[in-house]
């Protein structure tokens, strides 16, 4: 296959991972070689488990082909070892050692700085519970996200950050994040990442709000399609 063809291929299964299709996506790659199809199906195969809880054995297995050095591999790894630490799907006994160490590598890297920083801070976050370190995080990821124009990135903080703002007693302006977030995630067509963003919209809402029930309905259509196992599941904590 040449150059041309293979970037056809990559450029095909990058359209399919925006809309959720990993199956397909992953199948494109399956006969690619290169460093770069690798490294995106391994990140397509992580995702569909990340949204599904399912099909751990494949994410595992596609990133740990790849070369253990590179930045991409190393912040792959340790998604993986956070994903399995939250889901508590046969976390090891080193997940969370595996993780913050594979964030630290890539925080140093330009490639792969923000995203590092962003689940560094989640997983002091939700694992340490150590917000005042994870809001460091979240701090210099954001910086990242809006001097590299990363609508992705920033939609992702916004989310995150939104909770302690709430928290902090300034709900508007959390709110307010958290609809940017959205609206970030749907201006680059994220399936996923919408439906996950409506429903935590939806759940900061009144349950009278007519804005509440119409993301819900939205999210309910995309979670179904997709198969998005936990946004499914909160969706019927909303609903109960």
């Amino acid at each position: 296959m040449n150059d041309n063809d293979t970037y056809t291929t990559l450029d095909a299964a990058r359209r399919l991972h925006v809309l959720g299709d990993w199956d397909h996506a992953a199948a494109l790659l399956a006969e690619e070689h290169s460093t770069e199809a690798r490294e995106l199906r391994a990140e397509i195969l992580y995702e569909r488990f990340l949204f599904r809880v399912d099909g751990i054995e494949d994410a595992a297995d596609a990133i740990a082909a790849l070369d253990p050095e590179s930045p991409q591999a190393r912040l792959l790894a340790a998604r993986l070892a956070y994903t399995r630490l939250i889901f508590q799907v046969d976390p090891l006994p080193d997940d969370y050692e595996t993780a913050e160490a594979g964030y630290r590598s890539a925080a140093a890297d330009p490639k792969t700085h923000g995203w590092a920083e962003f689940h560094w801070a989640a997983l002091l976050d939700n694992v340490r519970e150590d917000g005042a370190a994870a809001k460091a995080h979240y701090t210099k990821a954001l910086q990242a996200a809006h001097q590299e124009g990363d609508l992705i990135l920033e939609s992702i903080v916004l989310r995150h950050l939104a909770w302690r703002v709430i928290e902090g007693g300034n709900r508007d302006e959390g709110l307010r994040m958290l609809r940017r977030s959205l609206h970030l995630r749907s201006a680059v067509g994220l399936r996923p990442q919408i439906a996950a963003a409506q429903l935590l919209l939806a759940a900061e809402l009144p349950e009278d709000d007519p804005e509440r029930a119409t993301l819900v309905e939205t999210a309910r259509h995309i979670a179904d399609d997709l198969g998005l196992s936990w946004v499914q599941s909160g969706l019927e904590e909303l609903a109960a």
